[in-house]
């Protein structure tokens, strides 16, 4: 919904609070999300971890797990949109670069909207594309963490380029883009 049309008192309303859930910051609070790595995964075992089809899966936590702990950081954040469909429950360090699953440190609640469109769904494009550049042996593993962790937005100019594609990715039934 664009935040310049407005028609009535009500139509205000649902735009302030839908330019609310736009005002939410892109990049994690580095004291509450400093992000946190799974010790299984190093460079010398992302053949067998992060560089197998189908290995997020396996540690991923599940939803019991994080919509309790998204609520709680939606507080901690102090955002002041509560809803938590405009949020993913993110890892700063992506399970796809061998973030830690279920460390708080680790986990943020990014909003799918953000200024400049940097949201959730462009920072799904870096995960993958870091992966793609660690499993092809194009990037170390620790340069791709300390990217993504110490800022994404810069990372995702560095990885793709100046502007950021905030739609969500597509898969087909076998979990490819």
């Amino acid at each position: 919904m664009p935040c310049m049309r407005l028609a009535g008192l009500s139509a205000l309303m649902v735009v302030i609070l839908a330019c609310q859930a736009r005002a939410q910051s892109p990049l994690p609070d580095p004291k509450l999300t400093p992000g946190a790595v799974n010790p299984d995964v190093t460079q010398q075992t992302i053949e067998t971890t992060i560089c197998v089809r189908g290995w997020t899966r396996l540690v991923r936590p599940p939803e019991s797990y994080t919509e309790p702990l998204k609520h709680q950081q939606i507080a901690e954040y102090g955002y002041s949109d509560r809803r938590l469909r405009d949020y993913e429950e993110d890892h700063l360090i992506p399970l796809e670069l061998g973030g830690a699953p279920t460390d708080p440190r680790n986990l943020w609640p990014e909003p799918h909207e953000a200024p400049g469109d940097w949201g959730s769904y462009a920072k799904d494009r870096l995960e993958s594309r870091l992966n793609d550049l660690v499993c092809s042996g194009a990037l170390p593993l620790g340069t791709a963490r300390a990217a993504i962790a110490t800022n994404w937005i810069e990372a995702y100019r560095r990885y793709i380029g100046p502007v950021p594609d905030n739609r969500p990715l597509r898969y087909d039934r076998y979990g490819r883009q």
